[in-house]
């Protein structure tokens, strides 16, 4: 264990140290990612695996539905090993960036120790160990400290994990809990080998041409409430089919809106099965994580999410303006 890290005194330490010991005794680890996976938790499973690779622990990563796992990610060692096949057997699940049980989109057998890794606000510790700080941008950062304090030794291929997790959730270094510890972090895992220029230029730059055909059919539809500081975006079903995007592939156009100066607050809908995906981003102290718990969703005061159980879009913009204004009250 290495003595000069120094962790913000409000983390238990004790969770990290239990992780390690059920890791160390467990014959086969499941590594759980959430549905409509992002970078931060496939980043998170993908710096496991290739720890547990290295070190001759047997393990599967699982989401429960691959095709949805966003390609500009296939740059990252061992990507390719993401199944949506549980393993007969495994004596240990470790969950990352799952805010609750329902973002794994199974059923879980209740008997298996379960080790939860996360940094959401709306996380119940539903884990026997818990590994939850909602201070921190991303769960990357959160899975670093546990690296960094049980003194494991990060490669580049994990070193380059963490740091997609950690780049793309704190929105390029751009959330407001960035602070100065982020970038030490950022600073030591290039020093383990991660390109930053490389990196960036694989996220970045590889974008569909269907991608810039689905983005001004979802900003033609761009509505403003209360001068300006209220924004909705929405994207259908026929869209994603006249274009050849995946849904994964409109998520920033969500941003573009949020940098508008005039914007306070964005939320973007789009269909998934009968129901509707809301995502919700806000500035400054509307805490939006509070209008996301209303639709039994979570995440944080400036980022947050739900699943609405609705496929009318016009209805539940109404329904959704109606709490952000109560809310702003």
């Amino acid at each position: 264990m290495k003595k000069d890290f120094i962790l913000n005194n409000k983390t238990d330490t004790s969770s990290f140290v239990k992780a390690l010991s059920l890791i160390e005794k467990s014959r086969y680890i499941l590594i759980i990612t959430h549905v409509n996976p992002d970078a931060d938790t496939i980043s998170c499973a993908l710096a496991l695996s290739n720890y547990f690779f290295e070190n001759k622990i047997k393990h599967k990563v699982f989401n429960v539905s691959c095709n949805t796992i966003p390609a500009n990610l296939n740059f990252l060692s061992r990507f390719d090993k993401i199944t949506d096949q549980l393993p007969k057997f495994y004596d240990l699940v470790i969950s990352v960036d799952c805010g609750s049980k329902k973002r794994f989109g199974f059923t879980l057998d209740e008997n298996i120790p379960l080790i939860n890794i996360d940094h959401h606000k709306s996380n119940d510790n539903f884990g026997l160990v818990n590994i939850v700080d909602i201070n921190k941008a991303s769960s990357a950062e959160v899975l670093y400290d546990f690296f960094k304090f049980n003194g494991l030794y990060i490669t580049k291929q994990t070193a380059i994990a963490l740091y997609v997790g950690i780049y793309e959730d704190s929105l390029a270094f751009t959330s407001l809990r960035c602070d100065e510890t982020t970038y030490e972090k950022i600073n030591f895992l290039v020093k383990c080998g991660c390109d930053p220029s490389y990196t960036a230029q694989k996220l970045k730059q590889r974008d569909s041409l269907a991608k810039y055909r689905i983005i001004p059919k979802i900003l033609s539809n761009l509505e403003l409430y209360d001068e300006g500081s209220i924004a909705s975006i929405y994207c259908t079903q026929e869209y994603l089919e006249q274009t050849g995007a995946n849904s994964y592939e409109t998520e920033d156009v969500l941003d573009m809106i949020f940098n508008m100066a005039i914007v306070k607050v964005v939320f973007y809908l789009r269909h998934q099965g009968d129901n509707l995906r809301v995502s919700f981003r806000s500035k400054e102290d509307i805490d939006i994580g509070k209008v996301a718990e209303i639709f039994d969703g979570g995440g944080h005061k400036h980022s947050a999410g739900c699943l609405i159980n609705s496929s009318d879009i016009e209805q539940t913009k109404q329904i959704i303006l109606k709490e952000i204004f109560e809310t702003r009250k």
